[in-house]
């Protein structure tokens, strides 16, 4: 397993990574995945100024994560938001571990102080990685998905990417 940094080029393949993400659950809450189009312009969004990586074996992606904005507000500007998708079958692989572990690394050389990130409940497997990841739960969103017929929750979970505060630190890169 190789992770690197995503180009445009992959953007067809982690199309297809998310897509069962978006159609066969609740996971996440897009309605419809993302044409290959779209998926590459959020991978260059992400590059500019977070990070996006993908997971390859066998000459394949096989999964992915990213970094983007938390809030859109500026005092929040030191924070992210991440997310990892695997390929089915990739769980309990080390493969979301790896990802995200690399993710971490440049959003901290970026500058990034805390991660969050959303989880829809239920789904034991991503809460379980994300506390095997450092993070802390921070708070749950009642009610705040309607999709397959039915409500969702979201968990909320957060971890340190860097140095608590002291003073102003210096602006994200």
């Amino acid at each position: 397993m190789t992770v690197r940094d995503a180009t445009p080029d992959d953007a067809a393949a982690c199309r297809d990574v998310y897509a069962p993400y978006v159609t066969g659950s609740a996971v996440s809450f897009e309605a419809e995945p993302p044409t290959g189009a779209e998926m590459a312009r959020r991978i260059a969004a992400a590059q500019e100024r977070h990070a996006w990586l993908v997971l390859e074996d066998g000459g394949a992606v096989r999964g992915f994560a990213y970094g983007g904005p938390f809030m859109s507000r500026e005092a929040y500007r030191w924070s992210c938001a991440v997310s990892v998708y695997l390929e089915p079958g990739r769980r309990r692989t080390g493969a979301g571990r790896s990802l995200y572990e690399a993710l971490f690394e440049r959003l901290a050389a970026r500058g990034y102080r805390v991660a969050l990130a959303g989880v829809a409940l239920p789904n034991d497997a991503s809460l379980g990685l994300h506390r095997a990841l450092g993070f802390e739960p921070a708070g749950t969103y009642r009610r705040v998905g309607f999709k397959d017929g039915a409500w969702h929750d979201v968990a909320w979970l957060q971890r340190d990417l860097g140095p608590g505060p002291r003073g102003t630190p210096a602006e994200p890169r």
